[in-house]
Formats: C-alpha cells, structure tokens, sequence
C-alpha cells in the first residue's frame, strides 16, 4: 500500500498480531492479579484478625446450618449440568453415575481450578467409565455452556435492575453498570434467538463438531444455571445475616467469579476476599465480612472437596474391580 506522496505504509503482518496478543494478554492478566494484590495486602495490614476469628465463633449455628443447605442444594443442581451433555450426545451412563462425577469434578474445579478439577477430573473418570474423548468434549463442553448462559442473565438482571452500591470513591456510577446488564441479557437472548431458529446446526470449532441445541434444551440451561447461581449467593447472603440487600451481595460474587476467572488463582483463593472487601467493606464491617467468606469457603469448598476426594477413591476403585471383573488389564494412572 502507498501514500499519496508515495511513501508506503507497512501494515503488521497477521502474524506480529498473534505473535503479539499473548503478551499483551499476560500483562493485563498480571496487572489485575498485582492490583488484586495490593488490594490484598493493603486491606490485611489494617484487619484485627482476632476480632475476624471472634465473629465466626459468633456466627448462629442455625445460619451455618441453613448456609450449608443451601450449598447442598447448588452442588445438587450443579451435578445435573452434565445429565443435559447426556441427552445432547445420548451416552449410555447412568443418571447417578453422571451427577457423580460432575460434583467431583466441580468440588476439585473450585479448589484447584478448571483445568484440573473442571476438565482432567472428567476426562480421567469418564474414560474410565467407557466414554470416548470426542462424547467428553462435548458433554464438558455444553456443561460449561450452561454455568456461563445462566452467569449472562443473573448478572445482567442485577447490573440492570439493582446496580451495585460502589465505594463514594469509586467514578463508575449505576448508569454505566446497567448499560453492562443490558449487554450482558442481549447476550443472552441472542443464544436464545440462535437456538430458537438455528436448532440442530452444526458448527464446526477447531476440529469439533458443535450442534445448536433446541430452544427447549436452552431454556433449561438457563433455568439450571440461574438458580445455581443465585443459590451461590444466597449462601454469602445467610452468613451475612442480612446485612446487605440480597441482589448486592449477588452482584459482588459475580464480579468475584469473573476476576477468579481472569487471574487463574486456584479457588479465586484472597481474590473473592479482596473483590468483596473492596466493594463492600463501606457498608459491613470488615470482620465480619471476611468471618462470613471464610465460612462460606469452608462449606462450599473445603467440606464438598473432602467429601469429592472420597467418592474419587471410590469411583477409581469400582473402576478398577469392575476391569478386573471383564478380565481387562488396569488402567495407568496417568
């Protein structure tokens, strides 16, 4: 291409792009973990830690209680994502076999992050199990479909209709968070939409054959995955007792779970607490706050890791008897 003058201009090359993007992507990613961070650090060194520890002991035992049942419940409807990726491909497993795995996966998935929990859980335990590589990718595939399709519209609900209360110095105002909502539910109707008209067609996704599920089978996605995460926020909201609206401390934890997201920190571990203290430590006091999200990782993540580690062992050793039972040789490890 030249100038006017002709001079000529040199465009960079598609390759300087791709070449470029992964560093550019990295310093973003480890900019909002530096400020996350700080934010960390800063918020720690004025934190009475005794006083946090007082107020989980001070914490009724009948909100733990409640809170736990309501983490019971998320893990439950989570479990079920999976049983859609079984109609979607019609593998022969076993409803329960199905919800068995997506809970340990998910309890591994919180605490060690997605590509262990989330993707090698099930790859390992389902080839185990008798599924092909191709049957995993597309039931892993719908089943994180559908947790991110209900984040669209829980998210963009709160953002548009009960915009977050932010800090007296923070220059984002409920303006901009609802033009963020209605972003976020256009998204979300356009999936509508696509399955609506474009049922049943095929897409074609390095190398994988994805096929647009029915408005049916979309609509429940969303029923599933809104009520999941609208039960995740009911268990801070309990441990909080009511100290902040319901759709507030919902919108925070979706902020939370997308910056988990970003940073790549196994169980969002500090990155959940930051994101909270940061957006409402103006209206709770900040013992009280971290004495609720300690609590609430104690149930929703720690207790179901416990409980996921033991149902691992003994899925592997029913795996095992059942090969041995076929007269096959025992599966590595690996």
């Amino acid at each position: 291409m030249t100038t006017a003058a002709g001079g000529r201009l040199h465009a960079l090359p598609a390759s300087g792009w791709r070449r470029a993007w992964p560093w550019a992507k990295r310093t973003l990613v480890w900019g909002f973990f530096g400020l996350v961070a700080w934010l960390l650090v800063n918020q720690a060194r004025s934190i009475d830690w005794h006083e946090v520890g007082d107020a989980i002991a001070a914490l009724p035992l009948l909100t733990l209680l409640g809170a736990g049942l309501l983490a019971a419940c998320s893990f439950a409807l989570y479990s079920t994502y999976d049983l859609l990726g079984r109609h979607l491909t019609g593998h022969p497993l076993r409803a329960g076999t199905v919800m068995g795995v997506t809970f340990i996966s998910y309890a591994f998935n919180l605490n060690l992050g997605s590509l262990v929990g989330g993707v090698a859980f099930r790859y390992r335990l389902y080839s185990r199990l008798g599924l092909r590589n191709d049957t995993i990718t597309r039931v892993l595939g719908f089943s994180m479909l559908t947790n991110w399709i209900g984040y669209l519209v829980v998210a963009g609900a709160a953002f548009f209709f009960w915009p977050l209360g932010l800090p007296p110095a923070w220059k984002v105002d409920g303006e901009e968070l609802r033009l963020l909502g209605a972003a976020l539910l256009v998204l979300a109707a356009v999936y509508l939409l696509v399955c609506a008209f474009a049922h049943e067609k095929r897409w074609h996704v390095r190398g994988h054959v994805l096929r647009t599920p029915t408005l049916r089978m979309a609509l429940l996605q969303f029923l599933l995955s809104c009520a999941n995460w609208s039960l995740i926020g009911g268990v801070i909201w309990l441990l909080l007792q009511g100290q902040v609206a319901y759709p507030q401390v919902l919108a925070v934890l979706l902020v939370a779970a997308v910056a988990g997201v970003i940073t790549h920190v196994p169980a969002g571990l500090g990155v959940l607490e930051a994101v909270f203290v940061a957006l409402l430590a103006h209206q709770v006091a900040e013992a009280q706050l971290l004495a609720a999200l300690l609590a609430y990782r104690g149930l929703y993540y720690l207790l179901p890791l416990v409980v996921a580690t033991l149902a691992y062992f003994a899925t592997e050793w029913r795996a095992r008897r059942g090969r041995r039972a076929r007269g096959l040789p025992p599966k590595s490890p690996a």
